[in-house]
């Protein structure tokens, strides 16, 4: 079994390295007083939307009692969330992301995320795959869970699509015959 701080450090390294190859268009870590992060996984994190309000997105996880490593105020990681899955968690400008890093064959294919939203808003999926949150009574778009991306550490695409279970998003990784890590990547703005 990996040591927390190790597994903090092969996550963390996993992101990096993908985010890098990625390139600038990526929304960067940025703290933001509008976010707030709950400790353990199940805790999960307080989000803003456009018109004022604030979504909860859990992290849905066998092991959420897993308290978070926190390295800077915008950057913290979950260390052994599943077999062998770490999340390492962003707070960016505009709302948050859940970087996946995936270690091995033995991980999950599904990651769930639950969403509780406040009156009045529900979610939309999008044509792109992702989920818009919606003001219902304007129809206006105040917040985004854009579609989700995967890559092998050879930087290839691994195949990563959401589904919604209720008022649970789903994230699918195909990772299957893909090289280690993987990282995906569910990423939230307002």
């Amino acid at each position: 079994m990996r040591h927390a701080r190790d597994g903090a450090a092969a996550a963390m390294n996993a992101a990096s390295r993908v985010l890098v190859a990625r390139g600038k268009n990526e929304p960067q870590e940025l703290e933001n007083p509008d976010v707030a992060w709950g400790q353990r996984a199940r805790d999960g994190v307080w989000v803003p939307t456009k018109d004022g309000q604030r979504i909860h997105i859990g992290i849905d996880v066998p092991a959420a009692d897993t308290v978070a490593q926190v390295l800077r105020p915008s950057l913290r990681v979950f260390v052994g969330i599943e077999v062998d899955t770490d999340i390492v968690a962003q707070t960016t400008a505009s709302g948050i992301r859940l970087l996946t890093v995936i270690h091995g064959p033995d991980a999950p294919g599904e990651f769930r995320f639950p969403v509780s939203l406040a009156d009045g808003l529900a979610l939309e999926a999008m044509p792109s795959g992702g989920y818009d949150v919606v003001h219902l009574r304007y129809g206006a778009t105040v917040g985004r869970l854009y579609n989700p991306w995967a890559c092998d550490s050879m930087y290839r695409p691994v195949k990563a699509d959401y589904s919604l279970e209720g008022a649970t998003v789903t994230m699918r990784v195909q990772h299957e015959g893909s090289f280690y890590p993987v990282v995906a990547d569910p990423l939230y703005s307002r």
